[in-house]
């Protein structure tokens, strides 16, 4: 560094906002925090403005994902009844009402699907994380082992902590996901074509109260259901509204890849075949409806593409093709603590570059016309290649946490350090 520059003037940060337009983890609409209701916190039989019953919107988000209609709750109130002496603010955001019986609520709702806020809704950035995808590349598996490891080593290493947004999401999680995983070594099925799958919401919490949470969102869209306009709706605003997005893609969906993998491992049987959509097409699909609105048809959220399994490309090691080199970066396990590894990150991102644009020129092709800010990435949930369904050995994730700890990058949550 030279002397100068400790005498330049640092630019200014941009004044904060008085408050943030709030996205709703649950349904993804975005709204100011003047338009939040309140569910009331307490019910009265004399008075039916104050009764309970029904509520309409809630069962109609909960039907959507095959949950049960929830009967009696406490009315709705809105911030327009009440007089604006009676209204409660914190740091310029409405977050309390005062009732005409004198009790206070502070349970804000959405006013879209009357689900309950985050305490934090308003007061900062709602910075919304997606893990999107095409049916079939290990969405689930990457989910549980990401929330797995952010919970017991990535919060750590960044003076963090990673909370579940509810109980009910962290009983969910806990039964379906990681015990099964992590504790019985069992595989975790497909995601049911019936209905749409209920989002899991998780906050990765700085204990530096100068940053706000980030909320990490699960959304799984199975494939068959790309083409019912709920999904397509839903998936729609929940992309458009995410402040960074985590892109899987599966090696096999991928069929040059598919084929030579499909040799190396004896498998004469082409089940692989009619199982995977390509890549590009995936793209298309889930993105151009919403980055056609988008100035220059392109869209600025930082988008991390990972390439999953990575296991599954070893059999392709050192081959004379030389997809993959003996002593790649692929598999092996790095830890980014206090900071982002510009270095690690840039051997990994150069070298999976590169391999997508041999292997699939199509779709990397794709990626660069409609994203303007990409890295690219490859995980192994399982650390190992599962043989008829079954793991051969413990779950051992390798680099399942790079992407995200790249988005807390971009988005300036931590700094990134590399070799001058």
């Amino acid at each position: 560094m030279n002397i100068f520059d400790w005498f330049k003037k640092k630019p200014e940060a941009a004044p904060r906002p008085l408050f943030y337009d709030i996205v709703c983890p649950f349904c993804f609409n975005k709204f100011s925090p003047e338009e939040v209701e309140f569910r009331a916190s307490h019910h009265r039989e004399d008075d039916e403005d104050y009764g309970l019953g029904e509520d309409a919107k809630l069962n109609k988000y909960r039907s959507r994902f095959g949950l049960d209609t929830v009967h009696d709750m406490e009315a709705v109130l809105l911030p327009t009844d009440v007089p604006e002496e009676q209204r409660i603010y914190s740091d310029h955001v409405l977050v309390g009402l005062n009732d005409r019986y004198g009790e206070v609520t502070r349970r804000r709702l959405c006013p879209h699907c009357h689900n309950e806020l985050p305490v934090t809704s308003g007061k900062v950035p709602s910075n919304i994380i997606s893990i999107v995808g095409a049916s079939q590349v290990g969405k689930s598996v990457y989910m549980t082992a990401l929330i797995h490891t952010l919970q017991n080593t990535t919060a750590e290493n960044f003076d963090a902590a990673c909370m579940p947004l509810t109980t009910e999401i962290s009983r969910k999680f806990r039964i379906n996901y990681e015990e099964p995983l992590f504790e019985r070594g069992d595989l975790l099925g497909s995601t049911q074509k019936e209905r749409m799958q209920e989002p899991f919401i998780f906050q990765f919490v700085f204990k530096d109260e100068s940053k706000p949470p980030l909320t990490l969102v699960f959304f799984d869209v199975a494939g068959e259901g790309m083409v019912d306009q709920d999904y397509l709706g839903l998936h729609g605003q929940h992309i458009k509204n995410s402040a960074g997005i985590l892109f899987m893609v599966d090696p096999l969906q991928i069929r040059s890849i598919r084929d030579r993998i499909r040799i190396k491992l004896g498998d004469d049987k082409g089940e692989w075949v009619s199982r995977y959509d390509e890549p590009r097409d995936v793209v298309l699909t889930l993105f151009s409806d919403f980055i056609a609105h988008q100035e220059d048809s392109k869209t600025d959220i930082p988008t991390a593409i990972v390439l999953t399994k990575s296991d599954m490309l070893e059999s392709l090691r050192g081959d004379e093709g030389e997809y993959i080199k003996s002593n790649s970066n692929v598999f092996h396990n790095v830890i980014h603590r206090d900071y982002f590894d510009l270095n690690e990150f840039e051997n990994i991102d150069g070298e999976i570059r590169r391999f997508i644009e041999r292997v699939d020129r199509p779709f990397k092709g794709t990626m660069d016309v409609y994203f303007k800010d990409t890295a690219y990435f490859a995980v192994s949930a399982l650390g190992s290649n599962p043989i008829d369904q079954k793991l051969q050995s413990v779950v051992s994730p390798i680099r399942v946490d790079e992407p995200f700890i790249w988005l807390l990058y971009k988005l300036n949550y931590i700094e990134g350090r590399g070799n001058a």
